[in-house]
């Protein structure tokens, strides 16, 4: 076990902790269905990943130079285009977090920067096995607390107030646009498979295994499925907490992080607001290092791999490009915070709705990748998986241009 629970650590942050949770405050249980068809026209996607590191022993970006220069430029765009804003979006939910549990009367931006600074420290020294180490304990804790919270709070009851209820409207725009950030990152945005195929090749290295097909899978559903029902477990616990109270979600940071915990404790008890504050604070962090590693990580070799002409001029070691890429993350997330971290609802629901209008091209990416040539025949997907990811990428295209049409005619 190791990189299917690195993909549930990036994959349990802002998409659970904060948008499935606003989709149970604000709707009920009506988007549920959002929350399973998102997480099952994703899922072959992600599943590539892991079977093409198992059958290669490279990461997808490597993959994607062997099936032309143009894959690895359509990445690095993408990858640019996203990076610093879901960077600063996972960073300023868990900053809020620690400005409301500690008490912190700096601004998130400075809380952010601190945190960011003691990332990088820990990820240049600790590498993939201090991510390897921590996410499985983090994941365990989150995950228990979670299940124990809504028990407690369906045990309750589900009583909204009617003079409260908001039933989903898919042809007002506010509502569309709730799903589309709901779909965006649930449960994680597509790019994730790309770092998941980073980790498992980091973890073949360093621990200097050989994973088999079998088990790279078996890792990764256990992360996938996981991760999925706990969507379904936070929405169910802001519809039993908080739909139909007439109470809203903040949108600034620290109100919203003080909002989620005392969701859990009117739940389980006063005496469990330590161990949730522990395991949100957790997620977060672990989602902000997940996310920091990954970036890191792959903006190096899809550089070197797109622009060889420049790399052959400077030469650099791995680490020291490691150590580049996440000066380079650091200052453009810091800076996008500095001027947009007042409205982090704004932030993430940005972040959440380009991940989605990029998916498509990622799915693409990835359908083309593990059915090439160089694939081993028997690592390929059957037919019947082929065109399950045909529906996936129509389904993401096709959602992706309704929204864009919506957006351009309201």
């Amino acid at each position: 076990m190791g990189p299917g629970l690195l993909y549930a650590g990036a994959a349990i942050g802002v998409s659970h902790l904060v948008q499935s949770t606003r989709a149970g405050a604000g709707f009920g249980f009506q988007l549920v269905w959002a929350i399973i068809l998102a997480n099952l026209m994703k899922y072959p996607f992600f599943q590539f990943a892991p079977r093409y590191t198992a059958a290669t022993g490279q990461n997808m970006i490597e993959g994607y130079k062997k099936i032309g220069s143009w894959a690895v430029v359509l990445y690095l765009i993408l990858t640019v285009l996203s990076m610093f804003v879901i960077q600063a979006a996972v960073t300023i939910v868990t900053a809020g977090l620690l400005g409301n549990i500690f008490h912190i009367s700096m601004s998130p931006v400075v809380i952010s920067t601190i945190l960011l600074m003691v990332t990088m420290v820990l990820l240049f020294y600790g590498r993939y096995s201090l991510l390897d180490k921590v996410i499985k304990w983090v994941i365990i804790l989150l995950a228990v607390s979670t299940v124990i919270a809504v028990i407690a709070s369906a045990s309750k009851g589900y009583h909204p107030n009617p003079a409260y209820e908001i039933t989903f409207d898919m042809g007002y725009f506010p509502h569309l646009a709730f799903l589309i950030a709901l779909f965006g990152w649930m449960p994680a945005p597509l790019d994730i498979s790309i770092w998941q195929s980073i980790w498992a090749e980091a973890k073949a290295k360093e621990q200097g295994i050989k994973v088999t097909k079998k088990q790279a899978l078996l890792d990764f559903n256990i992360g996938y499925i996981g991760t999925a029902v706990l969507a379904i477990g936070f929405l169910s616990l802001g519809a039993l907490v908080m739909y139909g109270t007439g109470q809203e979600l903040s949108k600034k940071g620290t109100v919203f992080a003080g909002q989620l915990i005392s969701m859990y404790v009117e739940s389980i008890g006063s005496w469990s607001y330590w161990v949730i504050a522990t395991a949100a604070l957790m997620t977060m962090i672990s989602t902000t290092l997940t996310c920091f590693d990954a970036y890191a990580r792959v903006m190096g070799p899809a550089t070197k791999l797109s622009m060889p002409f420049i790399f052959k001029k400077i030469k650099m070691s791995d680490k020291m490009q490691y150590a580049f890429w996440m000066l380079v993350v650091f200052t453009g997330t810091i800076l996008l915070l500095s001027v947009f971290a007042k409205n982090m609802r704004h932030m993430v629901d940005f972040a959440t709705i380009l991940s989605f209008i990029v998916a498509p091209l990622f799915g693409i990416l990835n359908l083309k990748l593990i059915t090439d040539k160089h694939v081993p025949e028997e690592y390929r997907p059957k037919i019947w998986m082929r065109i399950y990811a045909v529906l996936g990428i129509v389904f993401l295209a096709g959602f992706s241009i309704f929204y864009i049409y919506f957006r351009l005619t309201t």
